[in-house]
Order: C-alpha cells, then structure tokens, then sequence
C-alpha cells in the first residue's frame, strides 16, 4: 500500500512520518489479497491511502486542535474517516481505527453479495433440473 502525507501548519518530521507509515500501514493486514486481479497483467490492483495531518487553525491552544483524514482508494470505492484530537497521534490512531470499521464493513458487503448471488444461480440451476425430462436427467 502506497501511503501519502499532507500536512497542514506543522512541520512533517521523520518521527511523524515513522508513525503514519506504521499505524496505516497495519491496514494493509487487513485489506490483505483485497486488490482483485487486473485481467491483461494478472498482478493485483494497488490501494492507495492519502492521509492529511495536521492543525485546524494556528491561533487554537485548546480543545480538539488536531486533525487527522485518512482516505483509502480501492479499486472500485473510496473510503473516508476523519478524527480530532487534542493530541496528534491519538487522532491518527482514532482515524485508523475508524477506517478499519469502514474496511470490515465494506469487505462484508461485498462477501454478502457474492453469497447472495451463488445462492440465485444455485436456484435458478435447481429449477431447471426439475424441467428437465427424466430420462435426461442424470
């Protein structure tokens, strides 16, 4: 997974960046063999994650003053989930923990589906067996 960092009035330091790669890189884990095949190269899709970090403004001192967006484009879908925080780093961790939901939530459509539709075909093939003439039937 490819992870891009924008920042917004902060710096963007080698330890932030160390953080960001790890804690969105663990979704990775879990989008696992995700990508479907490409049909003319055979190699998976790749998913891409774009994170903006950052202040919401530079005069805030109290309150929720972080921001963290993180936005995961998926071959067919895009997936979306902001935190804020007092701290920076909670904030990242509430964001990622927010787009793992939405990445469970999504993979269980999408094997929901698949079910749904093997059970219409398996109807749909029974129904013909049962037309079919005896003698032909195996």
């Amino acid at each position: 997974m490819k992870v891009n960092i924008k920042t917004t009035n902060i710096e963007l330091d080698e330890a932030l960046v160390v953080w960001v790669n790890d804690r969105i890189g663990e979704l990775d884990r879990i989008l696992g063999a995700f990508g479907p095949e490409s049909v003319s190269t055979g190699e998976k899709e790749k998913v891409e994650a774009f994170v903006e970090i950052g202040k919401i403004s530079k005069h805030h001192l109290k309150g929720d003053v972080f921001r963290a967006e993180v936005q995961l484009i998926l071959p067919k879908k895009s997936l979306r989930a902001v935190a804020r925080d007092n701290d920076l780093r909670v904030a990242i961790n509430i964001a990622k923990e927010e787009i793992q939901g939405e990445i469970k939530k999504y993979k269980g459509k999408r094997v929901t589906r698949a079910r749904k539709w093997a059970r219409v075909l398996k109807e749909k093939f029974r129904t013909v067996e049962i037309l079919r003439p005896k003698k032909l039937r195996k």
